[in-house]
């Protein structure tokens, strides 16, 4: 596998000084920028720019047309530019710009209809209309239509892919209702995806997910998803309808109150069951597991956990509305889960230092079929966050993942692969 010998381009350097010089402002300057940016009861104007240096570089496993592809290299920056209106009367409403700007294009963005020699960089140079809503609240109850950002829980389902430079927006309704003490109840429907890779996909979901606060150290949620994909097309081989699947669930997560000060336990416990629905043809059952449990210290956290998800001939267990890069590592090699399944066994360590303001995390992932007996390979990741106060951040991010290919089980896409980001982000 080839190593990146490709250096930074100068404009990462610029918008890396600019970010951090930006810092030595006064938190009264700061100050001076929000109230400017706010006007009557609740409205405001919300700004956000988003730099980004992606590399990935790939063994001759992924190979497209028995072309080994070319490292890939995207120098992007994404701005969002919004106006929230002023409260009135319960009404409130919203519209946001968003836009993806290339200063490199040496790769594959990942839409459909693009072909290149390089690895794939989901970020496609796309403007759009990222946001649109009108809500209405009272009696403890909002809701909210139009397209809208949507996250539930660990977005494992249901979520932003606030990762990419643009974001996966939904056509919907939500009705969020929180007239019972410590209950918040989530139902909707969902018409239209606007993903992050500028594509629309019809759909119809009812969905459903309602959260109730066990006392003030643990959260039990219960899930319906129904999706429907109505589009008849093939997109990487599979037709689009595939996608369809109704999924229940329920999730315990926590953590147990502090002791000797300075210790407390974290754990999470989930079963989710999926089937065919809607337009998909071939019927199928899968089932997913979720399992954690960690401690934190001082400034310290471990985490060890497995997620498995379920697979065979006829379908698997699979998340399209998810945000799935937050899930079996960052190289993104499983965003759809494997015809055998997937189990990912792996365990994070993460440090808060400098005043909490900067984030250091490593994980490890291994991952096998959903039996354990087929080894796809390893993976480790490292993360580093620092915020400077609360309007600006940089970080750096690294993955590697290690196909297993000794007992000759290959399966689509399994290839060696590294990627590197630098980033830096500027919100108001």
């Amino acid at each position: 596998m080839k190593r990146c010998t490709h250096s930074l381009p100068l404009m990462s350097a610029v918008f890396f000084t600019s970010l951090i010089t930006a810092n030595s402002a006064s938190a009264d300057y700061d100050k001076t920028i929000e109230d400017a940016l706010k006007f009557g009861d609740g409205g405001a104007i919300k700004a956000d720019i988003n730099y980004r240096w992606e590399n990935v570089d790939q063994d001759s496993g992924a190979k497209v047309n028995g072309v080994e592809p070319k490292t890939a290299n995207a120098n992007t920056i994404r701005t969002r530019f919004g106006i929230l209106s002023p409260k009135f009367y319960g009404f409130q409403g919203f519209a946001e710009y968003e836009g993806t700007h290339t200063l490199q294009s040496d790769y594959h963005n990942n839409r459909p209809d693009e072909v290149s020699g390089f690895s794939r960089i989901a970020d496609p140079a796309y403007n759009e209309l990222n946001q649109l809503w009108i809500s209405y609240t009272n009696f403890d109850t909002v809701v909210k239509g139009g397209r809208q950002r949507i996250k539930f829980d660990d977005d494992r389902f249901i979520g932003n892919v606030g990762w990419r430079q643009l974001e996966t927006t939904f056509d919907s309704v939500l009705l969020t209702n929180t007239s019972l003490k410590g209950l918040a109840v989530n139902a909707g429907y969902i018409g239209n995806v606007q993903t992050f890779l500028a594509t629309t996909e019809n759909i119809d979901a009812p969905i459903l997910n309602v959260n109730y606060k066990l006392g003030d150290y643990s959260n039990l949620i219960g899930y319906g998803y129904w999706l429907d994909y109505r589009d008849l097309g093939v997109v990487g081989g599979a037709k689009i309808t595939d996608k369809s699947n109704q999924t229940f669930g329920v999730r315990l997560n926590g953590a147990t109150p502090k002791f000797y000060d300075h210790y407390s336990l974290l754990y999470t416990a989930e079963w989710s069951i999926q089937q065919d629905y809607g337009h998909r043809a071939v019927a199928y059952e899968a089932n997913r597991y979720n399992v954690m449990g960690g401690f934190s210290a001082y400034f310290l956290t471990f985490q060890g956990a497995m997620e498995q998800l379920n697979g065979n001939k006829n379908g698997q267990f699979n998340t399209p509305l998810g945000t799935n890069h937050a899930f079996q590592g960052w190289a993104d090699l499983f965003l759809v889960t494997p015809v055998n399944g997937i189990r990912d066994v792996f365990g994070t360590v993460s440090a808060k230092v400098w005043d909490d303001s900067l984030t250091i995390s490593t994980v490890y992932h291994d991952y096998t079929d959903d039996t354990g007996q087929q080894h796809y390979g390893d993976e480790w990741d490292m993360q580093a966050v620092k915020k400077f106060g609360k309007h600006y951040s940089v970080m750096a991010k690294y993955a590697y993942y290690n196909a297993d290919r000794s007992d000759g089980y290959t399966i689509a896409g399994n290839t060696d692969t590294q990627k590197i980001w630098l980033q830096g982000n500027i919100s108001f």
